[in-house]
Formats: C-alpha cells, structure tokens, sequence
C-alpha cells in the first residue's frame, strides 16, 4: 500500500499541497487530475523522492519497488532492445554476474534466481514492448543515438513497463504518442498487474485505464472511486450540494440577522437576540462554490470562399528527389470541411499538413487553391521558436507588424483575451508561461487575420482537460475548414466529420467513425503478427491451395501437441532441478550446456503453445 500522510509543499510562499492524505491500495489504477499547476507532477516527485514535503510523509509498503519514465537518459549507441533489457537493474546485473562469478554456490544462487525473474523470455517480453509502442522490427537493434526525442521517450516508456515495478506513476505518456501505440497502450495498462498512477489531460485514456481518480484543485486532494466519467459527475452533485447548502445556511444566517436587528433593543425580546447572536458566531460556515476560471477560446468567422479552397490530382509529395513520401493524392477540401488525418507516426500526416500550408512544394501533379486562402497552422514544434524573453503582448505586435504593417495595442490584447490571456498574463514573459499558455498563445498567432482554414497538428498536447473542451467548443463554432492531427480520440470523434487515413504512401478515404478506426488498427496489428509467425517462402512458385482440416484432424493435431508440452514441462522440471543443484556449478562446461538445455526447451514450449492457441481459433472458427 502506498500511504500519503498530511503532507504539505510549498514553494517559497506559494504552498503547492497542504494537509493533503491518500491511501491506494495495491493494485488500483489511479487518474491524478486537476487544471496546470494545481500540484499534480509536484506530488510525483514526492512520492519518488525527488522532492521532500515540508510536513507529512509517505510510506511504501516494503519490499515494494516503484518506477516511472526516466526523463534523464543519456545519449548512447546501445540498440533499442538492449536499452529496454539492462532497465532490470537487477536482471542485467545477474546476467554480467554470471560471466564472472566462479562460486559454485553463488553461480547456482544467480541463475535461480534469473529463472524467478524469467529472465530467459526477457528479449520477446521487451520486443512485444517496443512493437506495441510502434517501433518495427528492424528497428530493435537500432541504436538509440539514432532516434529523435518523441521516440527516444517512447523507448523510456517501453522501459518502465518491462521492469513492471509495483507502483507506477506515468506522467502523461501518451504525449509523444499517436492514436495506434495509444490503443495499444490502454489496453496494456487496463491489465497491468500492479498499481497505476497516472497523470493525463485524455478522458478517453483514463476511462479505459483507472478505477480510482485523485483529484487535486486549490491545495488539497480528494479520492474518488470509479473512471474518469464517474468522478466528473460526482464531483458535479458533490459541488452542487455544497452550493445549496451554502444558499440555505446563508438564507437562514440572514432570518437570523434580522430578528437580532429588530429585537435587540426590546427589553422582552434581549436574551433570544442575544442567544441568536452567540449562535451565529458558533455556526460553521459554509463556503459558496467559487467557480472555475473557465478557459475560453474563439477564433474569428472567415469571408466566404467558393469551393473548392484546394484541390489534389495526382499529387506527391516528398523531402528528397525522386523519394516522395505521400503519392497519387486525389482530394479536395472544401469551405466547411472537418477532415482528420489518421495513420501512424512516420507515414506523412505531417508532411501533407506541410503541403496544405505551402511550406513544401508539390513534386509532382497538380495542385490548385483558391487565389483569396489564408491559412492558420499550428504545430508544436512552433513553442520552441517562440522568443522565451518577449511578452505575448510583444511577440504578437511584432508578427502583426510584419504581415500588416501596423498593429494596434488594443486590439493586441482584444485578440489575446479571446485565447483567455488576462493583462497581467499577456505581459509576463514567454519564458514563464505554461505550456498550455505557450499553446493558447499560437492559437492567438494562427488566427489574427481571419483565416479560411486551420491546420492544426497535435494541438492538445499541453491542454488539460478543461482547455481540450474550450478549444471543441471553439472549432465547433468556426465556420472555416479544419484540418487536424490528434491523438485524442474524443477530440477527432466531436470535431472532425471526414477522415482521412495516410498509410502505405498514399491518402484515401476512411469509410467508418473513430470506433471503426480502432477496430481496423486491431486487425492490422493482428495481421502484421501473422505475416511474422509465417515462414518465408524460399521460391516465388505460388504453394498449393491448403486443404481445410476436419476437426477430427484438428482435435488429434490438438492432442499431440498438448502431449508434447507435457514432455517439455517435464524436461523442464529435470533441468530446474539440476539447475537448483549447486555442485553442478563445479563443472563450467557442463552448467552451461545445462543452461543451454533450459533455454531451448523453454523456447520450444512458447512454440508449441502458440500452435496449440492456433489450432484451437481454427477449431472454433470452423465451428
């Protein structure tokens, strides 16, 4: 159990946390939410011991490891799989100990306890990771040196989960991931056999993954029991109550007030005035809800254009010569479009977005728009070239100069207060501003003069919750065309009402919603394991047609495989105990053959059992 006492954190004279406590028990699935800044990364790091609490303290069960994504991992040419592999600390130093121990005794100790930890199905447990979170299979062996930061934090990612440590805390991990490894990583962490905290601003991540939520909102925590939907709505009552019995305490406060005002000075009447005042000095007050600060966005209606604003015919696009990386587009977008662009990180959702706003030429084909468009575009990568010194105020005087050649103070923070920059936050520097204000800032940028269409690519990464939903709302009531990458599912499924799926070098049409879109990234996956398992055909002579198997056959191909497994525990079973026998370690020649042994019957039972899963889908198939 993970215990959190009455701790308080402060920074300088801004208390952070205060009195707040928490008892999760092992194996819940905990959502830690609140608006940016409220204390939620703050409390993690109290929790790992990066940071110490100026009062209370938390506990761990003992014997209980705790892990999280490293953010610290240094530059190196170690293959992905190795990087994954040696994040066991303990296994990869019983692996280096066993090529120098010469203690029988303790050789026997270190290799029994490798079994324990399953060290000898390791590398598949490690590669199952690092493919889930959409590396291929020739990519394993690829030194890390050789990625860039979204997927170097998607191998820090594979190597939390692979060391499986008793609690978990993950920080918005699905920041640098796109809508495939994201499917892939709910379903993970909704079976994940220990207990889960994790921070998200994606409702849908939290309503498949949690069971519990800690919310965090002025100072203090409350613990919730249920996904994310089920807090929202009880938080709501609980809220509304308070409200209630605020208004009711208050009304019979005021009756009280008067009768006291009236009566105090009546000889009759002065000792029930004064036994209502004694009351209402001892009456508990109940605090009135203070509304949220609701974060508000609007981008501004767009003159009318005549369709098509841009139309595709065979047109590819690329970075290199004769390498296009999207071909034979035939599209085109019109003045009211919702179109979402779906398909894996690397296949070129970005690249088209570039196409749209004239930042890459088309290679070949035709492409035409209208005369009149203008286009906002937002891409995060846009955060890092924003000058940390400038105030907002300053860095969107200078762009509207630029473009327009005057700009106008006031209508400056006019635009800025629509993306919910007060005056106060519109002249703090860049530097300062959080990175959902960094985002809300572009938003301003994007939209200053009106544009016909917004291209926007991730734009919720640094959004929480409640910002994600001011910026639905503002895209619902704009009257442009939209063209949006996003990995948040309940983002695409409100805004978006076409969707395009770029995959294989090319962009079609995808004739379904977003929960058809899951199911087909299922079976792909599905398919992609298939063409793995089957071997390769050594002629390009087409193989003769299969001929089905009756489920008599099948049932006896089912029998003697679930025989020879029996064999193979056996075996097994020998060789465990030879292992566990220490004068074994006597001999260096003869324990590693014995080790050898160990590791292809394990091998061989994996084998026999994905045959006999397989035989058994057929057998139900032909049912």
């Amino acid at each position: 159990m993970l215990s959190i006492n009455d701790i308080t954190y402060t920074i300088g004279a801004r208390t952070i946390l205060e009195d707040c406590s928490a008892n999760i028990m092992d194996g819940w699935k905990v959502g830690v939410v609140g608006a940016n800044g409220a204390g939620k990364s703050t409390l993690f790091k109290l929790i790992a011991g990066e940071l110490s609490a100026d009062r209370g303290d938390i506990q761990l069960s003992a014997r209980r490891r705790l892990g999280q994504v490293r953010q610290d991992i240094p530059e190196c040419d170690t293959p992905l799989i190795d990087m994954v592999l040696e994040a066991d600390e303990e296994m990869s130093a019983l692996m280096k100990a066993t090529e120098t121990e010469t203690d029988p005794n303790k050789l026997g100790d270190i290799y029994m306890r490798l079994t324990e930890l399953d060290a000898y199905s390791a590398p598949s447990r490690a590669a199952i990771l690092l493919k889930g979170l959409g590396f291929q299979e020739e990519e394993l062996r690829a030194p890390y040196s050789s990625f860039s930061g979204g997927w170097r934090m998607r191998v820090a990612l594979a190597a939390a989960l692979f060391v499986q440590p008793d609690v978990l805390l993950l920080d918005e991990p699905t920041n640098h991931l796109d809508l495939e490894a994201i499917i892939w990583l709910e379903g993970y962490l909704a079976n994940y056999p220990h207990t889960l905290l994790i921070i998200s601003h994606d409702r849908e991540v939290l309503n498949k993954c949690i069971d519990h939520v800690i919310h965090i909102d002025r100072k203090k925590m409350t613990m919730y029991t249920g996904d994310y939907d089920t807090f929202e709505c009880e938080r709501a009552a609980k809220l509304g109550m308070q409200q209630k019995m605020h208004e009711k305490q208050q009304a019979h406060r005021a009756h009280m007030q008067a009768f006291i005002d009236r009566f105090r000075a009546k000889a009759t009447k002065a000792r029930q005035a004064q036994s209502r005042i004694k009351a209402l000095e001892r009456m508990d007050i109940i605090d009135a809800v203070i509304a949220d600060r609701a974060v508000r966005f609007s981008f501004p209606h767009p003159k009318e254009l005549a369709p098509p604003l841009i139309s595709f015919r065979d047109v590819a696009v690329g970075y290199a010569e004769g390498q296009p990386v999207l071909q034979h587009i035939f599209e085109n977008i019109g003045p009211g479009d919702r179109i979402s662009l779906l398909g894996a990180n690397g296949n070129g959702k970005s690249t088209l977005m570039k196409l749209i706003a004239g930042r890459l030429p088309a290679m070949s084909g035709e492409m035409t728009r209208s005369g009149k468009l203008k286009i906002g575009y937002f891409s995060q990568h846009q955060t890092e070239e924003l000058d940390v010194n400038e105030t907002p105020v300053q860095a969107m005087t200078r762009m509207v100069r630029e473009k327009t050649g005057e700009a106008r103070e006031s209508k400056i923070r006019a635009k800025l207060g629509q993306f919910g920059f007060s005056h106060e936050l519109a002249d703090n520097p860049i530097g300062k501003l959080s990175g959902g204000e960094k985002a809300r800032l572009l938003f301003a940028f994007m939209s200053f003069d009106a544009p016909h269409m917004l291209l926007l690519d991730e734009p919720t990464n640094h959004l929480d919750v409640d910002a994600r939903e001011a910026l639905v709302q503002a895209l619902n009531d704009y009257e442009g065309a939209i063209i949006i990458v996003s990995h948040d599912p309940g983002m695409v499924e409100r805004v978006a009402d076409r969707l395009w799926l770029i995959k294989d070098g090319g962009c079609s049409v995808f004739d379904g919603d977003m929960e058809d879109y899951r199911k087909f990234v299922v079976k792909s996956r599905n398919e992609d394991k298939k063409k793995e398992k089957e071997p390769k055909k050594s002629s390009t002579k087409a193989a003769p047609p299969v001929k089905k198997a009756n489920p008599a056959a099948l049932q006896k191909k089912s029998d003697k495989i679930e025989k020879a497994i029996a064999d193979l525990q056996q075996e097994k079973e020998k060789l465990e105990a030879q292992l566990s026998d220490t004068s074994l370690y006597t001999d260096a020649k003869k324990s590693q053959e014995v080790q050898k042994q160990y590791q292809a019957v394990s091998n061989d039972i994996e084998q026999q059992e994905k045959l006999w899963l397989d035989i058994q889908s057929e057998m139900e198939a032909g049912a």
